[in-house]
């Protein structure tokens, strides 16, 4: 089964992407602030080898919305950068979850590659699911070698979702021979992020859209002109992160392994350098839309993403 932690608020000084993950999220309320603490590790798998990541559609989204979410998972380990004046990319900023590889006895290394993606249009389970049928869906995708990820439309509910997370990573028993082997049975990771645009863009959606508590100014330009999907790529991004580093809750991470800080929720709020409550940090601005990113992807794509916690200078990293 997998484990899930609820979030609460820690304070009402600045709601910034209400996210949650399994073993780990970015907190309701978040407040900018470097973590000195190396996150430790707990001497268990990390995903590792060639890594296919499925996407499991579920409800209503347009072609150019899943085009957003595909283009990033692909943009994760081009092998392309973009190539005016050296632009910070999507495959720059995932470099920083190496460095947790080359920190174990082990040395293995990891490659993503985006697989099959599943669509249920029709909401096969209803539109309000409970944390066990965020598994079954997971469950459709390849589950060896995988990370299967559910993404759930803005007119879906989910048990937690918008009062106390985001989107959630975590574990589950495989009904076929998984990635990790244990002496009787395997296990699959897997991801959930609802699209928030119609529920809770103010808690799931920031710096898009104004947060409910903290300072109120003004939200920035969606890169991609869609608020929800723009949310949502932050919130995979940083679960993403979470998952290769601490896939079954015993890999990198900080604090309690019930409520843990990982690779990226030890850096919340933070997406460019000079970041404060309230202020998302120097990020790049799109002289045409006026979009605020701060990193390239596939296809042209433009991406909003988190600071990660690198291993090397015990600080938080930012592309911008």
């Amino acid at each position: 089964m997998a484990s899930f932690v609820t979030q609460s608020v820690l304070n009402f000084f600045l709601i910034i992407s209400l996210f949650q993950i399994s073993f780990a999220g970015r907190k309701l309320s978040e407040v900018v602030q470097d973590q000195p603490q190396l996150l430790t590790y707990h001497n268990g798998p990390l995903l590792s080898v060639r890594i296919t990541i499925n996407l499991v559609w579920y409800g209503k989204f347009k072609p150019s919305e899943r085009a957003i979410i595909s283009d990033f998972v692909t943009s994760l380990s081009s092998s392309t950068t973009p190539s005016q004046n050296n632009q910070p990319s999507v495959a720059q900023w995932w470099k920083t979850t190496e460095k947790y590889y080359h920190l174990t006895s082990k040395k293995s290394s990891l490659s993503l590659s985006l697989g099959k993606q599943i669509l249920d249009e029709n909401y096969s389970l209803g539109k309000s699911l409970k944390n066990k049928q965020i598994v079954e869906l997971a469950s459709k995708g390849d589950q060896k070698n995988a990370i299967n990820v559910v993404l759930t439309a803005s007119d879906v509910a989910v048990e937690g979702f918008c009062m106390s997370r985001c989107g959630t990573h975590g574990s589950a028993l495989s009904s076929s021979n998984g990635r990790i082997k244990a002496k009787r049975y395997s296990k699959f990771a897997y991801i959930w992020v609802g699209n928030s645009q119609t529920q809770c863009p103010g808690q799931c959606a920031w710096p898009f859209h104004q947060p409910i508590y903290g300072p109120q100014s003004p939200p920035l330009i969606a890169p991609n002109n869609n608020v929800g999907l723009d949310g949502m790529v932050i919130n995979l991004a940083s679960l993403f992160a979470g998952t290769v580093t601490n896939p079954f809750g015993n890999g990198y991470f900080q604090g309690p392994a019930e409520a843990p800080l990982e690779a990226s929720s030890a850096c919340p709020g933070i997406y460019g350098k000079g970041a404060y409550p309230g202020y998302a940090g120097n990020l790049l601005v799109d002289p045409t839309t006026g979009a605020s990113y701060n990193a390239h992807g596939d296809n042209g794509g433009k991406y909003l993403l988190p600071a990660l916690y690198d291993p090397a200078t015990s600080s938080c990293s930012t592309l911008v």
